[in-house]
């Protein structure tokens, strides 16, 4: 009797282990059709917030989706987004960087299909146990340039965190459109994002009236959240840097999204 309990409670105990699911979300947006990623631990019970995630622009990939996973785990549910659509899965960089170019050189179609992976994560999120007044959207690299982009189209979300984004504005956020919280994570020494960019992201949500914050890491390049990124100088993962940046991305939607 005793052995077989044993080997009940081990039953029990093997069903409440973490599980973390990958479940691809076919959708479609002005006839294109697109395949994100709902990323999120079955073994827990009750609701969570949720987050957008805009990936880099090598897309969605594996390791985006490990990347997803990682930062979903017992705390959120992530809808990892499609930002191409489902013919495109840059195999490069040369063929990411044509892929995000289309996309980030016409900031409407950028911010439509960011604020469409919003409306899918409402939708599919909800038998997982999204929380729909606690939403929120992360992006790194072109991914941070994309959510930056949906809180300047004036979606009512929590709060929007960028992690070495592109911080220009070809369509500047007029003032009192942001209705998200803003937090900017950046590489102070970032190649890719010069200091008169920087200057004129703070100048515009000070403009626009955000609530905003930018965090400059010294010693960061580009990527430096990135474990793949290994160019020096230029993209770069920093161990010391990326955990104070996930730290500051927990305590930030801590805030926001309250109790």
């Amino acid at each position: 009797m005793k052995r077989v309990l044993g080997v009940m409670v081990g039953l029990m105990a093997l069903t409440a282990v973490a599980k973390p699911v990958q479940k691809p979300v076919k959708y479609e947006l002005d006839g294109t059709k697109f395949e994100g990623v709902l990323v999120y631990d079955d073994a827990v019970k009750g609701s969570r917030p949720g987050l957008v995630m805009v990936p880099n622009w090598l897309g969605i990939n594996a390791p985006n989706l490990k990347h997803a996973t990682e930062i979903a785990g017992k705390q959120y549910i992530v809808f990892v987004t499609d930002m191409y659509g489902e013919s495109v899965r840059p195999k490069n960089q040369q063929e990411a960087g044509q892929a995000a170019g289309a996309v980030k050189g016409d900031r409407n179609l950028m911010r439509a299909r960011v604020n469409k992976a919003l409306e899918v994560l409402r939708a599919e999120g909800k038998a997982a146990g999204v929380d729909a007044k606690k939403l929120g959207a992360i992006g790194f690299c072109f991914g941070g340039t994309s959510v930056l982009e949906l809180a300047r189209s004036g979606t009512p979300i929590a709060g929007v965190v960028s992690f070495h984004g592109g911080l220009d504005a070809p369509m500047p956020a007029a003032e009192g459109a942001v209705k998200a919280k803003v937090l900017a994570l950046h590489g102070a020494d970032d190649p890719f994002v010069p200091a008169a960019e920087v200057s004129g992201f703070e100048d515009e949500m000070r403009k626009a009236k955000a609530d905003w914050e930018l965090v400059a890491y010294g010693g960061a390049v580009h990527s430096f959240s990135e474990r793949e990124a290994n160019v020096p100088g230029q993209s770069q993962y920093n161990e010391k840097v990326a955990k104070r940046a996930f730290l500051a991305m927990n305590n930030f939607f801590a805030e926001v999204f309250g109790k």
